[in-house]
């Protein structure tokens, strides 16, 4: 007889984890509030692309059109994550779906990753639909200084990048709470700190001062806006990666964290 296979654990996880990976997918291509942030998404970009392009049209500017493009990425992140992530842990509890799928052979990690991993999945085709633009743009421009692929492919390298960290932001939100909506608002709350907050807060002349300088140091290192600069220069540093890869690994740490609470407490 042949014998057998050795048992492998991590096997087993990647069979469990590609399995709620794919039923998460789909249940957020049936979902209304996937369709409404596509379309809301689409829309904004649209309008942003669309005064770029009037303000090229009307004088000649400096940097290329996808460097102002992605300059404005934080106001389509502020409202597509929270419609994307405040389901996914949330309505989860609410139905108390969560025990039940718990009892199965499925780990609370396996969950989380799933439904995490589905969630940035979407988030990143959404952004890849954006490409259309600049290929109508490269197609009718008839410039080739319209299409600059240094800060073209840097702008969308650094959006999968920082997406790994939005997206599990949304994840832990939704973990906290029942109400999609309560999850919605906290995540749209931690992400405008993390992104416009910490901007204003390297401007605060107090960070200024000798004993406060290693605060300062730590916000400078933070600042998501500078970050977009780099990568859209072509400058992909290590410290940068591990901030995101490093966060979003906190962050859903901390989801799994809250759920195994949660079930403990129900």
């Amino acid at each position: 007889a042949a014998p057998t296979p050795p048992f492998h654990p991590s096997s087993r996880f990647m069979r469990h984890f590609f399995t709620i990976l794919g039923h998460e997918v789909r249940m957020l291509l049936v979902s209304p509030s996937t369709y409404v942030a596509g379309v809301l998404f689409l829309a904004v970009m649209g309008f942003i692309f669309t005064g770029i392009l009037k303000s090229y049209s009307a004088a000649a500017q400096e940097i290329s059109p996808a460097q102002v493009f992605f300059q404005l990425f934080w106001l389509p992140v502020l409202f597509l994550v929270p419609l994307l992530t405040m389901k996914c842990l949330a309505e989860e509890r609410r139905l108390g779906t969560i025990e039940t799928l718990l009892t199965t052979p499925v780990t609370t990690t396996e969950v989380v990753l799933g439904k995490f991993g589905a969630a940035y999945i979407l988030y990143l085709l959404l952004w890849a639909s954006t490409g259309v633009f600049f290929y109508i743009l490269s197609r009718f421009a008839g410039d080739a200084r319209f299409i600059d692929a240094a800060p073209l492919l840097g702008g969308y390298l650094f959006i999968a990048i920082s997406g790994l960290l939005f997206i599990a932001v949304g994840v832990f939100s939704s973990s906290l709470s029942r109400n999609q909506a309560v999850a919605g608002i906290v995540t749209f709350t931690l992400l405008f700190g993390l992104i416009v907050g910490i901007r204003y807060l390297a401007d605060i002349q107090a960070l200024q001062t000798g004993v406060l300088q290693p605060m300062k140091a730590a916000i400078d290192y933070a600042q998501i806006f500078n970050h977009l600069d780099d990568f859209s220069r072509g400058i992909v540093d290590t410290r940068q990666l591990l901030f995101y890869l490093s966060g979003a690994s906190l962050a859903l740490i901390f989801s799994i964290f809250s759920v195994e609470a949660k079930l403990l407490h129900s």
